[in-house]
């Protein structure tokens, strides 16, 4: 399991390298799991290899949103003043996003079911 980890680490430190050498706005990590999860979708012996490390982590997954719930603290003033403004733009996207997705769903098993039939 141990090697398994540090394959994991290795592609955080691959994303890393790669989004500071070319300045990327994107963080190393995320590009690091983005590596990951195409060389899994080629790899399947890598996937099965990985999950093993994979497996432990999810369950203290949450633990990882606590830097970011501690830094929504130090923008408090903003939250104040602009709190109805965000909360406002949160809900609508997220109603915007469920609708699209639902609208996205049903052309699809539409279409689905006319090839069907043919």
């Amino acid at each position: 399991m141990l090697s398994a980890f540090a394959v994991l680490l290795g592609f955080q430190l691959i994303g890393e390298v790669i989004a500071r050498a070319f300045h990327l706005g994107i963080p190393g990590p995320v590009i690091g799991l983005c590596l990951l999860a195409i060389a899994c979708m080629i790899n399947e012996p890598l996937r099965a290899f990985t999950e093993r490390a994979a497996r432990p982590l999810i369950g203290t997954l949450s633990l990882l949103f606590l830097p970011a719930a501690v830094g929504v603290v130090q923008f408090l003033p903003v939250l104040q003043k602009q709190g109805w403004a965000i909360g406002l733009s949160i809900l609508l996207s997220t109603v915007l996003a469920l609708a699209v997705t639902a609208l996205v769903f049903r052309f699809v098993v539409h279409h689905l079911k006319l090839e069907d039939r043919e």
